[in-house]
C-alpha cells in the first residue's frame, strides 16, 4: 500500500471525531457498523509493541520490538437504548456473561482524515476481545458500564465511507 496522505487542511490539527472505532452489530456476512464512544470524553489506542533493548560487549544499544497489542478503554459509556454497540455489549457483558462471544468481535477502525486518492483509510479486527470491566455509577447519576477493546484476529486493510450513518468497508484487494 503507497503512503497516505492526510486529507484536512495544512496546517490546522486535525479533530479527533475523524478517527473512530465501530463494533459489528450486525454478523460477518452482512456487518452493521456501530459507532462506539457516544458520551465519552476521551479514548485512546495505546499500542504496545513489547519493546525489549539490550547492550552488546562493545557498548552499543540493540532494540527489537513486535508488531503492536493495539488496546483502546471506553469508560465511562453511559447506557442508552439508541446505541447499539452498548446495547449489544450489555447483552453479551453482563445480561450472558458470555466470554467466548466477547473475546471474538468483529471491529473496524476508521480513519477518516487518512487518503489515498478519494478513500479513507480503515482497518479491521475479525477477533477483538472486549471486556467489561464495571457497570455502575454514583448515586442519582447515570447507569455506565467500563469495558476495553483488545484489537486482534485478522488485521485486513480497506477503505470506509459513512453515507448518512451507514458505514460500508470494503477490503484491499
Amino acid at each position: 500500500m503507497a503512503d497516505l496522505e492526510f486529507n484536512t487542511t495544512e496546517g490546522q490539527t486535525i479533530a479527533r471525531e475523524l478517527l473512530i472505532a465501530y463494533l459489528n452489530t450486525g454478523d460477518s456476512e452482512t456487518p452493521a457498523w456501530s459507532a462506539i464512544g457516544k458520551r465519552v470524553e476521551e479514548s485512546d489506542e495505546e499500542m504496545d509493541w513489547s519493546a525489549e533493548s539490550t547492550q552488546d560487549i562493545l557498548g552499543s544499544t540493540w532494540t527489537t520490538m513486535q508488531k503492536p497489542v493495539i488496546t483502546q478503554s471506553f469508560d465511562p459509556v453511559p447506557l442508552d437504548a439508541g446505541d447499539p454497540a452498548a446495547v449489544k455489549l450489555w447483552n453479551l457483558g453482563v445480561k450472558d456473561q458470555n466470554a467466548q462471544a466477547l473475546a471474538n468481535m468483529d471491529m473496524l477502525i476508521a480513519h477518516y482524515y487518512a487518503t489515498s486518492e478519494s478513500s479513507n483509510f480503515a482497518e479491521r479486527y475479525s477477533g477483538s476481545a472486549i471486556s467489561i470491566n464495571r457497570i455502575g455509577g454514583t448515586g442519582g447519576g447515570n447507569l455506565e458500564i467500563g469495558f476495553d477493546v483488545t484489537y486482534g484476529g485478522t488485521r485486513t486493510l480497506g477503505t470506509v465511507t459513512n453515507s448518512a450513518g451507514t458505514v460500508k468497508f470494503t477490503a484491499d484487494e
